[in-house]
This record gives C-alpha cells, structure tokens and sequence, in this order.
C-alpha cells in the first residue's frame, strides 16, 4: 500500500487551512464534521467562507501565511493555487511532524482527503492514492446507494449491547454468530425502517433468550412500471435478502432479474378472468410463510397502494400480529407517461389528473363520469383494455369531446414500450384493428397533445391516422 488508511481523532483539536476558496471550503467543512477546530488563514475568502466566519464556526485571519501558523496544529491543508506556497506549507508541516494534505498535490501530501461514505459512527473511505480520485468518488457513488442511511443507528444500537453480549458469549465464534443474525435479520430491517424500540426489544428478548419462536415479516414492495432502474434502494435490498418472493404478472422479467438468486419464487399473477391464486389465498399464504419465520417479498407491478391491493393484503397482516412494511414503487401512471413525453399536468392543458381503475372487484366499471369528463383534467386508466368502447362511449355520453386526444401506452418504460396516439372516438377502432397486449395505460387529455414534442425515450409514436 502507498498509504495507511487510518482515521484520526481531532476533536476540539487546532486544525489549519491555508486558502479561502471553495476547495478550501469544502475541506473545512470535513473538518468541522469531525469537529475540528479550524483556524482559515487567506487574504481573502469565498462567500461560503465568510458565512461560517459570521456564524462563528471557525477563525478567520485575513492575511498571508506564516511559518508560525503551523505552530500547536495537530492536522494542516493548504487548498490554493499558488504552487510555491503550497509547497512551503508542506515542508513546514513536515518539519514538525504535522500530517498535510495539499490540495491536487499528492507528492506534497503526507496524507491523502479520501472519498467518504458517511454513515456515521460506521465510515468508508475510498482512496485511489491521487492516481484517479475521480474514479474513487463513482466508487463512492456506488457504496452510496447500496448502504441504507440507518447502518448508523444500527451500529448505534450494537454499540449499546456490546457489553451483555460479551458477557452472555465467552467464545468469540459465538459472539461472531450473534452479531451475524443481529445484523442480517428481522431486527436490522426494524432499524432500517425506524422502529429502534421495536428493535432494541427484540434484541434484549434474544439476549435474554425470552424469544418464544423467531416469526417473519413481510415486506409489500412496489417493483415500478418496468425498468429497474426505477426501483428505490430499500426496495432493491428487501428483494436480495427475502427467503421467498411472491410476484404478480406486472413484475418484469428485468426487475425479476434481481431478486436474490436462491429465493423461492411463487408466481401469484392476475389477469382477466384468470388468477392463478384467488386473492384470500395469498393473504394467507403471506401469514403462513412469516409464521414459518420466513422473510417473504411481495412484489408487485408499480405501487403496492395504487390499484394493487396492498392495503387488502396488510389487513390480513395485522389481524395476524405480522411485523410488515411497505416501500412505495413508481406507479404506472407516473413511469408511463414520463417514458411517453407526456406530462400528466401543465399549465396550459391540465390543472389536475385522476387515476381511474378499469374494473371494480365486481367486475363492473361503475364511475363518477360526469366528474371525470371534464376541460383541463387528465385520466388515467389502469386495467381498461377490454373496457375501452364503454368508456369512450360514456365520457362522449358526458359531453367529453369526441376528439380529444388519448394515448395507450405498451409495456411502458421497458425497451419494448409502444405508444399509440389516437382520439377519445377512434379509441374503439384502434384497440380492435391493433393487436395491443396488457399492460397497458391509457392517458386521456389534452397533455397527450405534447408528446410529438417531448417525447424523448423511443424514437417515434405510433398514431392511429397513419
């Protein structure tokens, strides 16, 4: 290695930063997380700068270095462009034993500023020894939006028992297990999810060994429109630790793709008259697997609240004392007619948008038209496929404009997404002369007018006149 990675306590301890750029800035501001006491000597300074000076967070002396300013520094940097002073910084420092960093200076550095991954009391710090910090800050970027934020709080709570473990445990294999479980199980996805007290009982119980049988939980996860690039961190890590995932036909093999590779997978799709498990059956099949202290992933197309039948699902959880949580997804709606060019509001078309299901549980298709079939509105349709001669024909009937602009939408934000543009009146004409597979979202409103000009995610719309 070219450097020791370590890490330095300078708390409360004198800190030195020559410049009052904004390098110099953002290097202070490191620092004072650290709570540093930093002293910024420059003959002049940036405006972010100044403000810490105002607010009294550092020491300002307006004027050129000094040898004597490194005098009592437990940590020095210099961050300006002037190459010979830089440099005599250096030199001092090291004469006197004092770590220094130079900005874009690796020769002149005894320590290197590494990239950070703050999930504090746990840190990462990524450094390429100067050669390539560009690259260390994607790999930054990388750890970022895999480590959930709570890894903090879970350390926190770790930190808090450290002592009745080693006392319970006189084997270190023993303890080593422990903390294993601890930090991979039901209790660190209560930490994730906020419920501290929750875990922290948990924790006491296990200890205490007061732990009757280790139940489960579920966790509704919304899987998004189609492309996972779309789905939310806490989603991508709930699916990669479940024992046994249960997935609706709307999941897209690409999402699929990521689940972890030797989970159990239960395929419990719906589609028109055909369901492959009635709905009370997989309520209860969620109970019966956390009973079994299985962690089960529910993952549905878009989001588990938006005409998923989340909130039926979690009933049963409750009534069954099931610990649950639900990370929302990018619903069809929202993912469609971004990847669509079409907005679901503007100002000039559309001043507020409902999301209207295609069927009620009954099968019928009882709605509010005279509410729906008004000027500067947006629709959408979610499951009306097979309903589109009805609807078109009431909203007309409710004196919605004959050639008001609608789209269907394909598959959308998937690399096989098709839009089709047509008119409320040749809405029928278009789904029976195209051959147009679920799923599909139909968007009603003059927004669709934009798509020809906003449309940036496939090359060109299918419209229904050519």
């Amino acid at each position: 290695m070219n450097y020791l990675p370590i890490f330095i306590d300078i708390k409360q301890k004198p800190c030195l930063v020559v410049g009052g750029g904004s390098i110099a800035y953002r290097k202070i501001n490191l620092l004072l997380k650290a709570y540093g006491q930093v002293t910024c000597i420059a003959k002049s300074s940036c405006k972010n700068v100044a403000k810490l000076v105002n607010d009294e967070k550092i020491i300002y002396i307006e004027r050129s270095f000094e040898p004597s300013d490194v005098n009592g520094q437990v940590l020095i940097i210099s961050a300006t462009n002037n190459t010979t002073l830089n440099k005599k910084v250096s030199e001092l420092a090291s004469q006197n034993n004092i770590p220094v960093n130079v900005i874009d200076s690796p020769d002149l550095c005894r320590f290197i500023m590494p990239s950070i991954v703050d999930r504090s009391p746990i840190l990462i710090a990524i450094s390429s020894a100067g050669k390539a910090p560009v690259l260390a800050r994607i790999i930054r970027a990388k750890l970022e939006s895999t480590l959930p934020h709570a890894y903090g709080k879970l350390a926190e709570l770790a930190g808090n028992f450290r002592d009745q473990v080693k006392e319970k445990f006189s084997k270190i294999e023993d303890k080593r297990y422990f903390w294993e479980k601890v930090f991979s199980g039901i209790i660190a996805e209560k930490v994730f999810s906020g419920k501290i007290q929750e875990a922290k009982a948990d924790l006491q119980a296990q200890l205490n060994n007061t732990v009757e049988s280790q139940v489960g939980a579920v966790y509704l996860v919304g899987g998004g429109p189609g492309d996972p690039d779309l789905l939310t961190f806490r989603a991508l890590r709930l699916m990669q630790q479940a024992d046994v995932v249960l997935y609706d036909r709307l999941v897209s093999d690409r999402v699929m793709e990521l689940v972890r590779r030797d989970a159990q997978l239960i395929y419990v799709g719906k589609e028109c008259d055909n369901h492959a498990v009635p709905q009370g059956d997989i309520n209860q099949l969620l109970v019966d697997l956390a009973k079994e202290g299985r962690r089960v992933c529910r993952l549905k197309g878009g989001d588990p609240f938006i005409f998923g039948r989340g909130g039926e699902e979690i009933e049963t959880l409750a009534e069954n004392g099931i610990p649950f949580q639900v990370v929302p997804g990018i619903t069809a709606a929202s993912g469609c007619s971004t990847y669509s060019g079409i907005p679901l509001t503007h100002r000039d078309y559309s001043q507020s948008c409902r999301f209207v299901t295609g069927h009620l549980k009954d099968g019928s298709m009882n709605l509010p038209w005279h509410e729906l079939a008004i000027e500067q509105q947006t629709i959408v349709f979610y499951m009306a496929l097979n309903s589109v001669e009805y609807l078109s024909e009431q909203l007309i009937i409710h004196n919605m404009r004959p050639d008001m602009p609608v789209a269907l939408i394909e598959k959308g934000t998937t690399p096989e997404q098709k839009v089709y543009t047509t008119t409320l009146k040749e809405l029928p004409n278009l789904v029976e002369n195209k051959t147009i597979h679920a799923p599909t979202l139909i968007i009603i409103g003059e927004v669709v007018k934009l798509r020809e000009k906003l449309n940036w995610f496939d090359a060109k719309p299918i419209s229904s006149k050519k």
